[in-house]
Order: structure tokens, then sequence, then C-alpha cells
């Protein structure tokens, strides 16, 4: 009984050392959402999302997963492209403006640390977010019934890491654009207008043949 309390003892010492050491570390090199997490905080992060998934969530079968044809896999890019890759990419990999400024960033989701959840841990990441994190909840609790569009997620989730260069480019037009980027596209398309507008027709006393002439002049 005095050992295992002298262990207990010891061992809670050694935390609060560790644990001094680790804040005085963050006192002295600050808070940024620039930084990586360290591998500490990364396994405490993803252990408490874990542990916030109920047993009864992480084992739910996805309902759409006999439907995985092209059009279902479309539907989900395009929401995807709309909603989601505005933080995750549209190859899921996290490396967009957005994601590579937030804190904890966004993970790579082509990799196994998320491809191995299970279908459920997904739905139920997507419909209820993750706390102390950028990932809002997407569903909505007034409704009860399970959300389609969120299990088609699933589903290209699943399909992340095999998305084609033709996916990808598909994708762009699904992304969400922002006011200077409509207004680059407009001028981008008034060009070739401008370049197939007919040639002006010469008027009276012009010749424009004659570089230099003096059209002034009858």
């Amino acid at each position: 009984m005095v050992k295992a309390c002298k262990l207990f003892f010891l061992l809670l010492l050694v935390l609060v050392i560790v644990g001094a050491i680790y804040a005085w570390r963050l006192k002295r090199r600050g808070f940024s959402a620039r930084n990586q997490p360290s591998a500490v905080e990364t396994l405490l992060a993803r252990t408490m999302r874990n542990m916030a998934i109920p047993a009864s969530a992480r084992n739910e079968e996805n309902p759409w997963k006999d439907l995985d044809n092209a059009a279902n896999r479309k539907e989900a890019r395009e929401h995807w492209a709309d909603h989601c890759a505005f933080c995750h990419g549209n190859d899921g990999s996290g490396n967009t403006d957005t994601g590579k400024n937030m804190y904890p960033k966004p993970p790579d989701m082509r990799l196994a640390a998320t491809q191995n959840l299970t279908d459920g841990e997904l739905y139920y990441i997507i419909e209820n977010g993750v706390r102390l994190t950028g990932m809002p909840a997407w569903g909505d609790a007034r409704f009860i019934d399970q959300d389609d569009d969120t299990w088609k997620i699933v589903l290209f989730i699943r399909h992340l890491p095999n998305l084609t260069p033709e996916d990808l480019q598909d994708m762009k037009d699904y992304n969400p654009k922002g006011k200077m980027e409509m207004e680059d596209e407009d001028d981008s398309n008034a060009l070739p207008k401008m370049k197939n507008m007919p040639d002006m027709p010469n008027m009276p006393g012009m010749d424009h043949s004659k570089p230099g002439a003096d059209h002034t002049k009858h």
C-alpha cells in the first residue's frame, strides 16, 4: 500500500513537472495559429474527438454504400467543392490558404488517420463538428432523420485518395468564388468578345490604309 502511494505521488510529480515545462515553453513561444500542433496536442485532440463519438454512432453503416455509382459520386464531389473545399481543398489535403492558417490544421483526409475511421465516425464528425477546432457542425438539429447528403460526402471521402485530374478540374467550377474572382472572370470573358468585334468602317474622307495620312483633308 505504501509503495503504491509512493508510486502514485511520483507519477503525479513527474506529470506536474512535465506540464510546467510545457506551459513555460508555450508561454515563451507564444500562441499562433501558424504553428503546427505538437505530437502531444495531436494525440490528445484525436483522443478527445474519438471519445466524443458515441459507440452507437461509431457502428452505423452508410445506407448509400451499395449506391456508390458515378452519378452519386459526382453529386458528392460538387457538394464537397461547394461546402468543404474552402478549408479541406478539392483533393482533401487541407492545403488551402484558409486551412494552412487554422489551428489545428485540417487533416490530410487521404491518409490513414482519416481513412481508418468508420463510416459512422465520419458521419458523426460532419454532422456534429469537432469542438475547439474550425470544424463546424453541418447537421441541422431540427431534423431527426439522417442526412443523405452527409452520407454521400462520406462516400466521397473514401474516394479522395483516387481522384483523377479530370475530377479535380471539374470540381473547380463548383468552388465558391469571391467578388474579385468573379470580376476577373467577367474581364477574361469580355476579352474574346472584344477581339471578335467587327472592324470599324472607314468614315468618308478617311483612308486608313495610308499610315500618317491627313484625314482632315478632302
